[in-house]
């Protein structure tokens, strides 16, 4: 009989990690792990498709009419599922029951940590947006930051009891099947134990992300942005500058996690030291602070924020991170090769900013390849919270057979 906090499963995103969660009977190997396996696989396609049937998800899911209807009479019965009436249609036999999924009945939750900020967001098993916080912290001690976060995440227990997970994400070189950080540039941190630390106190599945990779799973929920079957690299601009190339089997992370790290291509040998201590890297010429500074050195006080107070010196800075951004493109493009390339950046807004990518991403790819790239420019930026969120709801429905 599937219950809900029965499960716990490693999608390779986080550790499996059971603790505080309750657990079925042992499983053991064979039928009883199939079923399982069965379970989640009819869970997943009903959080991708929202409304169904027995009949549909058989033929989808190539599994006999009597399993999928075992499944979904437990699934009823342990809330999780409704029949929401027959379906309509023109031909003769048994009337298809549609059914769906009750989202409020599972939840996940993202903590994001950037520097001297922490933002926070609780999802249903949809991803739509329950409630979301963001604050401002110290950043500069880790044991700090860790000791607010399982606070936090202990507050979130008790207020959303249905939580499966929680997603905990960083900027830096992350390790997420141990939940390690190496190094995070951004906040100063170095060798943390961030998983070991939040496991003993928080009672409930969490799993340790890079919140870039983290943003690019939003990529995937629904397909609307990067079919789930074609190779997409996506990128993202803020303070930092990151990358993460997404295939079907999910997030690429490399060899030493540090796969996508675009933000520190080097595009300029002659331009600014990076925080990685070395010069001309991508970040340290296109990302926000710096763009911020290169605006108060044309007019003090001058930021991105407030480009509007001085649209002709604003466009000449972005001019020019388009030119260096394209030049990175390129790059990206002859070794990757993605199918879908995400930009997910603030200057989206400039027209200026887009064309000059473009063009230069043109002129740099070899014709072939460029034109089998799809260039897409992001129009609202993908939140890691929800990636982080929804990360747990991928380990949750993993099923190693």
């Amino acid at each position: 009989m599937f219950t809900l906090t029965g499960l716990c499963h490693n999608a390779g995103l986080f550790p499996a990690d059971c603790q505080g969660k309750p657990t079925m009977k042992e499983p053991g190997k064979g039928p009883a792990l199939l079923r399982q396996y069965n379970e989640m696989h009819v869970l997943s396609y009903l959080r991708q498709q929202r409304i169904s049937s027995r009949l549909d998800i058989a033929r989808a899911l190539s599994l006999s009419k009597n399993t999928i209807s075992l499944i979904i009479d437990d699934f009823i019965a342990a809330g999780l599922v409704a029949e929401i009436g027959v379906a309509q249609s023109s031909s003769s036999g048994r009337p298809k029951i549609h059914i769906a999924l009750r989202p409020e009945k599972m939840k996940s939750a993202g903590i994001m940590v950037e520097r001297q900020h922490l933002h926070w967001a609780v999802y249903d098993y949809f991803s739509e947006l329950l409630e979301q916080k963001t604050s401002v912290i110290d950043t500069a001690d880790a044991d700090s930051v860790v000791g607010e976060i399982a606070r936090l995440c202990a507050w979130m227990h008790r207020r959303y009891p249905e939580l499966i997970g929680i997603g905990v994400g960083f900027p830096g070189i992350i390790d997420p099947q141990n939940g390690y950080m190496h190094v995070s540039s951004h906040l100063g941190w170095q060798q943390v134990d961030i998983l070991a630390a939040l496991r003993r106190s928080v009672p409930l599945p969490v799993g340790v992300m890079n919140i870039v990779k983290a943003a690019a799973l939003v990529s995937r929920q629904h397909g609307t942005t990067a079919p789930a079957d074609e190779p997409a690299f996506y990128l993202r601009i803020a303070e930092g500058i990151g990358g993460t190339l997404i295939t079907r089997h999910g997030v690429y992370y490399g060899g030493s996690w540090t796969a996508g790290e675009v933000g520190h291509l080097n595009v300029a040998s002659d331009g600014p030291v990076c925080t990685c201590g070395q010069r001309g890297c991508l970040e340290s010429l296109i990302g926000l602070s710096a763009i911020n500074a290169q605006l108060g050195q044309l007019q003090p006080g001058l930021r991105w924020a407030d480009r509007t107070q001085a649209p002709a010196l604003v466009d000449k800075a972005i001019a020019r991170a388009g030119e260096l951004l394209g030049n990175a493109l390129s790059q990206i493009i002859h070794l990757v090769n993605p199918k879908t390339l995400l930009i997910d950046c603030v200057y989206n807004v400039s027209p200026l900013f887009t064309e000059r990518v473009l063009t230069v991403a043109r002129h740099r790819t070899l014709p072939f390849a460029y034109g089998h790239t799809h260039i897409r420019f992001l129009p609202d930026s993908y939140d890691p919270a929800q990636g982080l969120a929804l990360a747990m709801i991928l380990r949750h429905e993993h099923i190693e057979l």
